[in-house]
């Protein structure tokens, strides 16, 4: 078996679409059904029905997934073993992660392990936390970055940080000058939320419905890029978004923020490991990394500013 063949048959079926793992590695979806074809053959028969809308496991397709992910992840931990017990960490880490982790999280932990595990070679996939949980059950990523509404509790997830929430506004808003805010302040304000269906706006609707009013969406958008730009252009607009979301923006004056509370959605940014199998030695020493850094930050998912939280114009300081 050849692990690149396995490893894509496997992708695609986690997917249940050629045009979305053609997307993912940045081909052509012709190339895409050229080696799943070809690996077919090699196994003797169909492992794919093709569908109007993609593809779904045969019978056969299914047995071989079933048994080419215990191969493969065997294969894979032997390997890594191997270079481990020869003094080198090596092998991929598929990191899932959200879009506000990107940056500089990510840069710093590249840095980290080109100085210290050179041989670990990361592969980062952004995306929401519902389609995170998703690749972790599926194997397509081997740890994730992500948001919980409740504290991690088991072992198979590890408490990063913690993340209130907050009112975005252009700069100048009379409204987000205030320190807090209460949530039930944000009836009939002309909002931008991110798409339904997702765990954020799911949570900002169901708490909205509990004080008995409904939040007015004017705009819809996941991209956090475009709620930022939509929001600091936009007087009179608002965003209801995390701290670590618009660090940035807020040192550089283009955006003001003031904290929402009563209720206080406060979610706890997590580290979740591998849910299938055991940990490889590259995996551990990412999740090592991931919360050395984090530590180091004073437990925040942004690198603090001369050893401060981020500071509004006026002084105030947002709490991570």
């Amino acid at each position: 078996m050849n692990l690149d063949s396995v490893r894509l048959f496997l992708e695609v079926a986690d997917a249940g679409s050629l045009s979305k793992v053609a997307a993912r590695r940045q081909t052509v979806q012709s190339h895409i059904s050229r080696q799943v074809a070809d690996f077919e053959a090699n196994c003797g028969g169909r492992l794919f029905h093709r569908t109007g809308r993609g593809v779904v496991l045969t019978e056969l397709g299914e047995r071989a997934a079933a048994r080419l992910r215990i191969w493969l992840h065997e294969t894979e931990q032997l390997t890594e073993e191997m270079r481990a017990d020869a003094g080198h960490v090596m092998g991929e880490v598929r990191l899932g992660i959200l879009p506000s982790a990107a940056h500089p999280l990510m840069t710093r932990l590249f840095a980290r392990l080109q100085a210290q595990h050179p041989g670990i070679r990361l592969s980062i996939a952004e995306a929401q936390g519902a389609e995170l949980d998703s690749m972790l059950d599926g194997g397509t990523v081997d740890l994730a970055i992500l948001f919980r509404f409740r504290r991690p509790s088991g072992r198979e997830e590890k408490l990063l940080c913690e993340a209130h929430t907050y009112l975005v506004s252009a700069p100048g808003d009379p409204l987000t000058r205030e320190a807090t805010l209460d949530f039930i302040r944000l009836r009939d304000l002309r909002l931008v939320l991110p798409r339904r269906p997702g765990q954020w706006r799911q949570a900002l609707d169901e708490t909205a419905r509990g004080l008995g009013f409904r939040l007015e969406a004017v705009v819809e958008a996941d991209s956090l890029t475009a709620q930022k730009e939509l929001v600091a252009n936009t007087p009179g607009l608002y965003a209801v978004l995390g701290p670590y979301a618009f660090a940035a923006e807020v040192q550089r004056g283009q955006l003001q923020v003031c904290q929402v509370v009563k209720p206080d959605l406060c979610r706890h940014v997590v580290l979740a490991l591998p849910r299938h199998g055991k940990f490889s030695a590259a995996c551990r020493v990412v999740a090592d990394a991931v919360q050395s850094i984090i530590a180091s930050w004073e437990h925040q998912l942004t690198e603090p500013v001369k050893r401060q939280s981020v500071e509004r114009g006026k002084g105030k300081k947002v709490r991570s």
